[in-house]
């Protein structure tokens, strides 16, 4: 090492050590002083309010003075025993808070003409909401709307956090304000201390003819001037884990859920995979999960709010649990008292359009609710039909109380309305089959020159007064009719439970069943023999037989088609609800019967337009172009 550069460290260590000397000696309290600023300062300031606990400082915010690895050491003692003796008050006073508090679980009874509500103080959530005049796949007891998988799942849970954080699941006290309004709270303590301490209260209002209730839910901080925040989240409230009634399987024909939301005047359908969540943000009119015949929304305040759809594809027995979270943001006050309605009932539109006219306790009105009620996919567009189909059906089940036979004859009607336009199309096929020898010589004529021959088959059809979609249009016409029937009669709420043949079709929203195996048959997961798919196939083919023209008798590929059709129906209609069938095979057969009467009429109408064999017509046409050919050559 150089002579120069160790005379520079050699002084540069008597300067640093004259300086502390100096830094001591003279100025003892400089230290001390900034050491008081910063301690005072964290008195001053309020701790954190997170779900961890903060590090205590020492009460009289005093630190040890000395310097160096013994100071850091005696710093980190000081610290761990204060700590120690904090969470030592803290143990005790949550001890003091919970013992004002009931220690057992207690249950809470609320009946209503509609309802009966079972309700805990653990949590203050439900634990049963049963519909009182719907009965449970047959039976006498009411249907069970909530659905759990344990005991440890309860609907209306609350969690201090975001939808992750644990629901609470304390003892609150209970107060029954009246037969029908249940009021549960308990003070809790967020890390901090005694002044700390805030209130939660959750309070239930029913009314005796409805199957929406209110639930207001008040966090007050105003004693100890806390605005309670967890992790950017005031809390969350959760229902789940699953809307009932009780399924084996979602196939949206026998049951389905769907996630709906209607908001700022919009109404979205959600799509939740398995594990994903669908968020929807701020000022949401309402929420809801749907099934095939009831459902359950979420009706929030003004307040904006986040609502998240979660779909988990197993839990604890059930097949599918279906929830629904609303996570609160940080309130800006020390007191604040949300209000939300949810309704659990029918998915009816005697039910749900009560809240779009005030005809309900609450006073609501254009909730748009009633779209719920809607079985047709296309969101309202055939929800005109489908009522007046709706209102048939109510006509005829009067005059016949059997929504068998009633399916029967809304089916007749319907065929009988749709004839004149089934009588159409077949005379557009018989057209069309009497100028098909003309059509296919001039496509053999000009089958080099596409734009000559689209003139030419233009020019035929003017001339001859023929529309091509003679015969597509009328069935294109039907077409929106079956579907509105399909959804119907796939969805009636009246159709639950509804008995046709006794033994065999006890219920028309379910496949019915002649004999139930205790083994399922590989691939097609079948348990059950049933008889209206294959009398829907027979009917089906016999129905293709009759409507065959002889271009399908020669057309190989066509013939094939007609028969291999119903056999794949077959398979996807197995395990449809009875009541589609029902509908289906009553149309086939009636079907039938017109195309008999169609077919007679048809063997007249060729013998009028001269055609033999079917197809072929008694005299050829000769090309105009060939007539001047031959014109021209007798001038010569």
């Amino acid at each position: 090492m150089e002579k120069n550069t160790l005379l520079a460290i050699v002084l540069s260590i008597v300067v640093l050590i004259g300086f502390y000397f100096v830094q001591f000696t003279f100025f003892p309290q400089t230290r001390q002083s900034a050491q008081a600023v910063r301690t005072e300062q964290m008195r001053e300031a309020p701790p954190p309010l997170t779900t961890g606990a903060p590090v205590p400082v020492p009460a009289d915010g005093s630190l040890p003075a000395n310097t160096g690895a013994s100071d850091a050491a005696q710093q980190a003692a000081a610290q761990q025993t204060a700590a120690q003796q904090a969470a030592a008050e803290t143990t005790a006073q949550t001890a003091s808070l919970a013992a004002e508090f009931p220690q057992t679980e207690e249950l809470i009874i609320v009946e209503t003409p509609l309802i009966a509500v079972t309700l805990s103080n653990r949590g203050g959530d439900i634990e049963s909401f049963k519909l009182k005049e719907h009965a449970a796949g047959g039976g006498s007891e009411g249907l069970e709307m909530i659905l759990t998988g344990s005991e440890s799942d309860r609907a209306f849970s609350l969690a201090f956090g975001d939808k992750n954080a644990a629901p609470v699941d304390a003892f609150f006290a209970v107060t029954r304000v009246s037969e029908h309004i249940i009021e549960f709270y308990r003070d809790f303590m967020t890390p901090g201390g005694a002044a700390s301490v805030f209130r939660l209260i959750k309070r239930y209002t029913f009314y005796p003819n409805e199957y929406m209730f209110q639930l207001d839910i008040t966090v007050d901080g105003a004693a100890a001037g806390i605005e309670p925040n967890f992790n950017g989240c005031t809390y969350t409230l959760a229902f789940g884990p699953q809307i009932g009634p009780a399924f084996e399987a979602l196939d949206e024909r026998s049951e389905y859920r769907h996630y709906i939301a209607y908001i700022n005047g919009k109404r979205k359908q959600q799509k939740v995979n398995d594990t994903t969540d669908a968020r929807i943000s701020a000022h949401a009119s309402w929420a809801a999960i749907a099934g095939k015949y009831f459902t359950f929304f979420a009706l929030p305040d003004e307040t904006a709010y986040e609502l998240v759809f979660s779909q988990r594809p197993r839990a604890e027995g059930i097949p599918s649990t279906s929830r629904l979270y609303i996570e609160r943001p940080p309130v800006k006050a020390t007191r604040t008292t949300d209000t939300f309605k949810f309704y659990l009932g029918p998915k009816t539109q005697k039910a749900l359009a009560r809240y779009d006219n005030a005809d309900n306790a609450w006073g609501l009105r254009d909730t748009r609710l009633e779209s719920l009620a809607n079985a047709s996919g296309f969101w309202g567009v055939l929800s005109p039909l489908e009522s007046v189909l709706k209102w048939m059906l109510s006509i005829f089940y009067r005059l016949a109380p059997n929504y068998g036979v009633a399916i029967i004859l809304v089916t007749l009607v319907v065929k009988l309305i749709l004839f004149p336009l089934t009588k159409k199309s077949s005379e557009g096929t018989l057209r069309m089959q009497a100028l098909a020898p003309k059509m296919k010589e001039l496509q053999e004529k000009y089958k080099d020159n596409p734009q000559k021959l689209n003139a030419e088959l233009a020019a035929f059809y003017k001339r001859e007064k023929y529309n091509p979609m003679a015969g597509c249009l009328p069935l294109l016409i039907q077409f929106p009719i079956f579907i509105a029937m399909y959804n119907l009669f796939n969805n009636h709420f009246d159709l639950r439970n509804a008995l046709f043949i006794p033994g065999w079709i006890d219920d028309l929203s379910r496949p019915e069943s002649i004999l139930h195996f205790n083994w399922t048959i590989p691939f097609l997961g079948w348990s059950d023999l049933r008889v209206l798919p294959f009398i829907y196939v027979g009917s089906q083919l016999v129905y293709s037989k009759l409507t065959q023209t002889p271009d399908t008798a020669v057309n190989q590929q066509m013939k094939m088609m007609m028969y291999l059709m119903p056999i794949m129906f077959f398979f996807i209609l197995y395990n449809v609800p009875s009541g589609l069938l029902v509908y289906w095979i009553a149309s086939n057969i009636l079907a039938m019967a017109q195309q008999l009467a169609i077919n007679k009429y048809l063997k007249s109408k060729r013998a009028e337009m001269g055609m033999t064999g079917g197809s072929s017509p008694a005299k050829k046409v000769t090309p105009p172009s060939r007539k001047r050919r031959r014109r021209g050559g007798s001038r010569g």
